[in-house]
């Protein structure tokens, strides 16, 4: 694990949140790595001691994750970055979707700012999450939000402040995890529920990268002059992760919000997040 460059353990860096008795640190191969547990009696989670925001370039979060292998359906493996605060949250949403055996688990992302959210878009990822750990991270800057598996972009939410859409970018925010029941909506919709006979459920994490300011911090983090000096290699993809995303939208997404129409009879003004 490291934060900025400097090797960590998890408990110099993260707090439990809740359910201490269902979070563990236990060996894997290649080092050590955090348990959570699901079982009928709790779900659990952990948070960052401390709240980011970029500063000069972009901000980056990522961990290694294995999600729960067989039957799933039910279970919500969550990572993300909220800011705490209730009528103007900021949150940047990854969210497992558990799944029936045999089937292909689903990644929701979900951006939330100004307060403004439901903005979940899902795709079936391309391998079994279950089998090893993955690389999942969130980068953050004045331009956009990208979140990406393996290093190959699911998401980008553009900066349109321009247009008039909520975008974060002043509000410092924790770094989660929880492991959770959501069988009311998580998979199929809520028609496939929990099987409490394959519990106890277990999701593992280890190797955290947190290149962020940490605040309270100098004015590195929070100056608008340091914040705005950022290389054309933020403003937009590579010409490979734009290819890659394009691969991922064509093929693998199952859900946009901004095709919902039941949900939003006229499209919402972001439409597209664009490249």
């Amino acid at each position: 694990m490291r934060v900025n460059g400097r090797p960590v353990t998890f408990w110099e860096d993260f707090r439990i949140t809740w359910a201490n008795d269902h979070i563990n640190q236990t060996s894997v191969v290649n080092g050590n790595a955090i348990q959570m547990v699901l079982d009928q009696a709790s779900g659990s989670g952990f948070a960052s001691k401390k709240q980011y925001l970029f500063g000069r370039v972009s901000m980056k979060i990522s961990m290694k994750i294995k999600l729960i292998p067989g039957d799933s359906a039910g279970t919500v493996t969550a990572f993300y970055m909220n800011s705490d605060t209730d009528a103007v949250r900021d949150e940047l949403d990854f969210e497992f979707l558990g799944n029936r055996s045999g089937q292909p688990y689903t990644v929701q992302t979900n951006v939330f700012a100004n307060g403004k959210g439901y903005r979940e878009q899902r795709v079936n990822l391309w391998f079994d999450p279950s089998a090893d750990f993955h690389t999942y991270s969130i980068l953050w800057n004045h331009h956009h939000i990208v979140f990406s598996v393996d290093d190959v972009p699911v998401r980008v939410f553009k900066n349109n402040e321009a247009k008039g859409i909520p975008y974060p970018k002043s509000q410092a925010m924790g770094i989660y995890s929880t492991l959770w029941e959501a069988d009311d909506w998580a998979t199929r919709g809520g028609l496939e529920k929990i099987d409490w006979s394959k519990a106890p459920f277990y999701a593992y994490y280890k190797d955290f990268d947190i290149e962020a300011c940490a605040l309270p911090g100098g004015a590195n983090c929070t100056s608008k002059t340091n914040n705005r000096r950022e290389g054309l290699n933020y403003t937009s993809l590579s010409p490979l992760l734009a290819r890659n995303y394009k691969w991922v939208r064509l093929n693998l997404m199952v859900y946009d919000y901004c095709t919902d129409k039941s949900r939003y009879p006229v499209s919402p003004t972001e439409g597209f997040a664009g490249i």
